[in-house]
């Protein structure tokens, strides 16, 4: 998949560009109605003989539009976001920087540089669908302003347990813990990366070494707690179990959650190695303990419930499909 970069305006000549079909909109998370999406323009273009594309922009229209200095998270940074469409087999991801000159653009010269200017010959977009100033565009307005240059696809929304699904509802599900149900809707494990870095060592004095993860500053990450975790390492994957909170017995005042994981029966150094990790279930609140030693009894009990979870309950992330 190629990924390229824009900025309004765009410098690309329309005669170089092949005959593509798009999806467009932020899908943040790429849940299962972004899925629904994308893959129905992939499987336009297929039938066009077409490349296929998604649209995408970046950053969320908040930070530029709202006042106030906003430090927006993202269930799917664009990282993560690029792994995902390349697995799902889009051809090219075009990524438009939003900013205080694409939000003033009118929705015709929106579709005239970004549609057109990009010779899509076929558009997919969900229901919702909004651009151009104060997103005044929608799916109402396309056929005007396609002026037949090119055909449209609206895609209804997707619902799970007659609800619709959406990124709003994951970000909801993911801030109370609930990162079975959130999974459900994504249609795969929260995957958060990060760094490993030093830490305090506390876990290895605790028989229970764990490596701290430094993330994504963008990333979202759920409820502070214990979860059950699996690692992707080096092309191998590992059962495990994460710390994701302030560590209230060790310290008073940390402003920003530690991602600590502890990976079942594993104890090679990872220092500066990076780590990919898949949020499966909550399993409790953080506790604060009088001492290392309650800790201690605490996180062998953790450990045995995780791994009889692991043995025993594989989540169906088919549901509602």
């Amino acid at each position: 998949m190629r990924t390229i970069e824009l900025t309004y305006p765009h410098m690309l000549i329309l005669e170089e560009l092949p005959e593509t079909v798009a999806a467009i909109g932020f899908f943040d998370g790429i849940h299962k109605g972004h899925q629904h999406v994308i893959k129905t323009a992939i499987n336009e273009a297929k039938n066009r003989n077409m490349e296929s594309a998604v649209i995408t922009f970046y950053p969320h229209p908040s930070v530029v539009l709202r006042k106030e200095k906003q430090q927006v998270k993202y269930i799917t940074p664009l990282r993560e976001k690029q792994e995902i469409l390349k697995r799902l087999g889009v051809d090219k991801l075009y990524i438009i920087t939003f900013n205080s000159e694409l939000a003033a653009l009118q929705p015709e010269a929106f579709i005239n540089h970004f549609i057109k200017g990009l010779h899509i010959k076929h558009l997919v977009a969900g229901f919702d669908f909004s651009y151009g100033h104060k997103g005044s565009g929608n799916i109402d307005t396309i056929h005007d302003h396609a002026r037949g240059a090119f055909t449209f696809t609206k895609v209804d929304k997707v619902e799970c347990d007659n609800e619709k699904i959406s990124s709003t509802r994951i970000r909801k599900l993911l801030s109370s813990g609930e990162v079975e149900k959130a999974n459900i809707l994504l249609g795969r494990p929260l995957l958060v990366d990060g760094l490993v870095v030093k830490g305090a060592q506390r876990g290895k004095q605790m028989e229970y070494p764990t490596a701290n993860v430094m993330t994504n500053q963008e990333a979202l990450l759920p409820k502070p707690g214990i979860y059950a975790v699996k690692i992707f390492y080096k092309q191998e994957k590992y059962e495990g179990m994460a710390s994701l909170g302030f560590n209230p017995t060790f310290e008073d005042n940390l402003k920003e959650p530690i991602l600590e994981v502890h990976i079942f029966d594993y104890n090679n150094e990872l220092y500066g190695e990076e780590l990919l990790i898949e949020f499966h279930s909550f399993v409790r609140d953080e506790i604060k303990f009088d001492g290392m030693n309650d800790l201690k009894v605490q996180i062998a009990q953790d450990e045995k419930q995780i791994r009889q979870l692991f043995a025993n309950h594989l989540n169906d992330l088919s549901k509602c499909e």
